[in-house]
């Protein structure tokens, strides 16, 4: 582990010298996740990504990239961009980025099951606003909006989230 890492612990996520109250999934941790699970995977995992609501919230990163109301995340299993970006008409299954509640105005994406998705390993595992104290995640990590926006402004591309068993 580096200083830079962001580890998951029992008190919530730990980074920059600090422990910050998250949820994880309402399936717990999983060594073997699976699409709609709602576990949040084990592992080592990068940041490979960063969007936010330009409407809503300023920049939280100069590399972050603005959410507009065409853009979606493919949920779709055995399609070609299953688990990316992917802009609407969009004929498959999928999760609207833009949404009406906060939740996805701040998100950092990670590579899990990216960018080689096996289908059916999961999708859009990401780290997002929460909604409440307690209050899991379908297989996200979530953090208060200002937690969020502190690791936001202090992670980059490659920053690891580290989620023991």
């Amino acid at each position: 582990m580096t200083p830079a890492d962001m580890v998951l612990t029992p008190r919530g996520l730990r980074f920059g010298g600090q422990v910050y109250p998250c949820t994880i999934g309402k399936g717990g941790l999983s060594h073997n996740k699976r699409e709609g699970d709602g576990a949040t995977p084990v592992g080592i995992h990068h940041v490979v990504g960063m969007l936010y609501r330009p409407d809503r919230i300023a920049a939280p990163a100069p590399w972050a990239t603005p959410i507009g109301p065409r853009d979606l995340w493919s949920d779709a299993s055995g399609q070609p961009d299953y688990n990316h970006h992917v802009r609407a008409p969009y004929a498959h299954s999928h999760e609207a980025l833009r949404r009406a509640d906060p939740l996805y105005d701040l998100v950092i994406v990670l590579d899990w099951n990216w960018p080689d998705a096996v289908a059916g390993a999961g999708s859009a595992i990401f780290m997002h606003r929460w909604r409440r104290p307690g209050f899991p995640t379908e297989g996200c990590v979530a953090l208060r909006p200002d937690h969020l926006a502190r690791v936001a402004a202090r992670i980059s591309i490659g920053t690891r989230l580290i989620v023991p068993s």
